[in-house]
């Protein structure tokens, strides 16, 4: 799976990977996400086709270098060899920093939605293409993508209150709001980073542990190009959540749900994690009747009032209720439900959206059965309560209406704290590591995309047979919830 030689060591792998993230970003200047309307500086301007064509090239051949980098490290990692993983990480985020957006669109539509709040608009009952002339941000409305133009905000009130104050700074001009919102995305990332090295070193798994969960969760090329390069929300919406997932492991649950309920202010799938912390306020009363009461409760009380407060005090309205279903109205290919009931639904009849919402409802319906049946395995002590939110919010996005290859992130840094050396975390690894391929710089979904996507899906699980590794004598403690299965190298 990672072409490189066994000769190469973490430096290499450091120096490579920061190699391809350059590329990647240089790359991006020409074939990345570009603003419509030209912008000031001339940064950001068209530059022809056969320039588009060699900067897209770059940027996958980059992006090639940096997956192979970073699978290289991973294995170096497993067999219990030691680095500054987070010098790595910076190493290879800088290049990103400087890039215009990389993979996606969504950061125009994050400025817009920005501007429809300080412009007065209801951004839960209209779309970006409601900004006229004159207003703040109507330059980032011009380059949102496809369907969104006229899509409702489904983003809580904290993240549009964020976006908002990235607007009032900077005028609205694309440029500067841009490097805004990646400002946003870095602390994301700083957030993230806390959390994951706080749950992994409370779990005892030493030094070689933490290095491990920072491999996966926060090294990933899946994240780096998607949340530093593209800027999407959901690293803000993990960051918070672990964060809160990190307090309640330390007893301090009722901050924690605080947390949480601010993460689920940036996007509603936070919730999820409400009840693994349940389960911890649960277990340490020691399932005494009162304490198990509060850990089914009190989580779910905390987070909401502070959702009712950060709306009341946002201004935006309860909106946000109503479109968390909005995104499901527009297919992608990567969601498994919506491809069979769409499928099924041309071969049953002419209007196969029916059929196609009564399968995106089950699938649904199966995710959060399977979430329940993993909060009863927590509650019973079979499996780390961080694992099996990690393990709900895979199923979660794999059951999903609508599913974009940065939402497997949301499971990926909650697993890697405790199984990104089991087989688990290494097909988890592989999946995010095909992933990256789906989406061209330009945002758009290109065939060949998909094509590259399953020939590194393949590749990658024929890895994980041939190729397993483990922790080794790395001072990593037991798995707790150790039905999962550790490889070895």
């Amino acid at each position: 799976m990672w072409v490189f030689s066994r000769s190469v060591g973490v430096s290499a792998c450091r120096w490579a990977g920061a190699v391809g993230a350059l590329a990647v970003a240089v790359g991006g200047y020409a074939a990345g996400t570009l603003p419509d309307r030209p912008e000031p500086w001339g940064l950001w301007a068209a530059r022809g086709s056969a320039a588009t064509v060699a900067g897209a090239v770059l940027a996958y051949l980059g992006l090639t270098l940096l997956v192979a980098a970073w699978g290289r490290y991973g294995v170096l990692l497993a067999r219990g060899e030691r680095d500054r993983v987070l010098v790595t990480l910076g190493w290879w985020c800088a290049p990103l920093v400087l890039a215009p957006p990389l993979y996606s669109a969504d950061v125009y539509s994050y400025i817009a939605q920005g501007a429809m709040v300080l412009e007065g608009y209801d951004v839960y009952g209209a779309g970006p293409s409601v900004l006229g002339p004159g207003d703040l941000g109507v330059e980032a409305a011009g380059s949102v993508g496809g369907h969104w133009t006229d899509t409702p905000a489904p983003y809580g009130p904290v993240f549009l209150v964020l976006a908002q104050a990235v607007v009032k700074v900077t005028g609205g001009a694309v440029v500067p709001a841009v490097f805004g919102m990646r400002l946003l995305a870095l602390g994301a990332l700083a957030l993230i980073v806390w959390a994951v090295r706080g749950l992994a070193g409370g779990r005892g798994l030493g030094s070689g542990g933490e290095s491990g969960a920072l491999w996966l969760a926060v090294l990933n090329p899946l994240l780096l190009i998607h949340v530093v390069g593209g800027m999407h929300n959901d690293g803000l919406m993990i960051g918070l959540m672990l964060g809160g997932v990190l307090l309640a492991t330390r007893g301090r649950w009722v901050l924690g749900s605080v947390l949480v309920g601010l993460a689920m202010m940036v996007k509603s799938p936070a919730a999820v994690a409400l009840l693994f912390i349940g389960v911890m306020v649960a277990r340490a009363s020691g399932g005494r009747v009162r304490g198990v009461a509060k850990g089914l409760v009190g989580p779910g009380v905390v987070a909401g009032a502070v959702a009712v407060g950060a709306t009341v005090a946002a201004g935006t309205g309860f909106g946000w209720l109503r479109t968390q279903s909005v995104a499901g109205a527009i297919h992608t290919a990567l969601s498994v439900t919506s491809d069979v009931g769409l499928g099924l639904g041309l071969l049953l009849g002419d209007d196969p959206d029916p059929v196609k919402a009564v399968m995106q409802k089950l699938g649904l319906a199966a995710a959060a059965a399977i979430i329940l049946v993993l909060a009863w395995r927590a509650w019973k002590g079979r499996i780390d309560p961080v694992l099996g939110l990690g393990l709900s919010l895979v199923a979660l996005v794999a059951l999903s209406p609508m599913v974009q290859p940065w939402y497997l992130l949301w499971g990926v840094c909650a697993v890697a704290v405790t199984a990104w050396d089991t087989r688990v975390g290494q097909v988890l690894a592989v999946l995010s590591a095909a992933l990256v391929y789906e989406t061209a710089p330009s945002g758009s979904t290109p065939w060949y995309g998909f094509v590259a996507a399953g020939v590194v899906l393949a590749a990658g699980l024929v890895w994980v047979r041939r190729s397993l590794w483990a922790r080794l004598a790395v001072g990593a403690g037991p798995v707790v919830g150790g039905d999962l299965e550790r490889t070895r190298p």
